[in-house]
């Protein structure tokens, strides 16, 4: 694979790739993955890229909820089959954090989680639109015969304008807060658009997390454990 004995011998971030055409929650995944790298590597560790399960709740039918535990299990145990010293999963909506966290615990290496982002709102007439709820709400009025077919055109383009999860406060964003609340994800990390800049600088952001071993346990198993604790 081209790697030398040096680049071997230190520390091996494992990082999660969950990118998928089919799956436009996850469409910045591929550029969180390489700020991710880089943090890594100014960090003086080693990272390696493998692939997992990918899911989304549009494409996945009848409901994404029957693939959460196979991609828990999938991530724990591709997480336990390849040498690594710690990991980072990438991951967004309400089925994939959960999958991801549920395996990092079971793995109890030091991890950290990326949300990938809640996407920008569009507009409509001069009301800004969520997805999900608006969505409901407006193709209901389109098949109650309030608005034609030329209108919902505009409006599905409208409705889900870029990359990243629903950016209503919903059961995605929700994870996401939980995930950083759990002190799983970096401090301000769950709520920065999925198209923004301002997502590579915090994903760089990983390798001060990774500094932070050596100090504390950094694994998703003690993270729960506190967050039981305190409930």
């Amino acid at each position: 694979m081209g790697y030398s004995d040096d680049a071997l011998e230190r520390p091996i971030v494992g990082i999660t790739n969950t990118y998928s055409d089919y799956n436009p929650c996850h469409g910045n995944v591929p550029d969180i993955i390489a700020a991710v790298k880089r943090g890594v590597m100014l960090a003086g560790a080693m990272p390696m890229v493998f692939p997992t399960i990918s899911i989304h709740e549009s494409f996945a039918h009848p409901t994404s909820m029957f693939l959460r535990n196979l991609m828990a299990m999938d991530t724990e145990e591709m997480i336990r089959a390849q040498p690594m010293d710690s990991v980072v999963v990438i991951g967004g909506c309400d089925k994939t954090l959960p999958a991801q966290i549920m395996a990092a615990a079971s793995v109890d290496l030091p991890t950290v989680v990326i949300p990938v982002g809640p996407m920008v709102v569009g507009h409509h007439k001069g009301e800004v639109l969520g997805a999900c709820t608006d969505c409901r709400r407006l193709w209901s009025a389109h098949r109650a015969g309030e608005i034609d077919e030329q209108e919902i055109e505009m409006v599905n383009s409208r409705l889900a304008p870029s990359v990243g999860t629903c950016m209503v406060m919903g059961t995605a964003s929700t994870m996401a807060c939980i995930t950083e609340v759990l002190g799983l994800s970096l401090p301000m990390s769950a709520t920065i658009p999925a198209p923004q800049c301002r997502t590579l600088p915090s994903c760089r952001g990983e390798r001060q997390a990774r500094r932070r071993d050596g100090r504390q346990r950094w694994s998703a198993s003690v993270r729960t454990a506190d967050a039981r604790g305190v409930s």
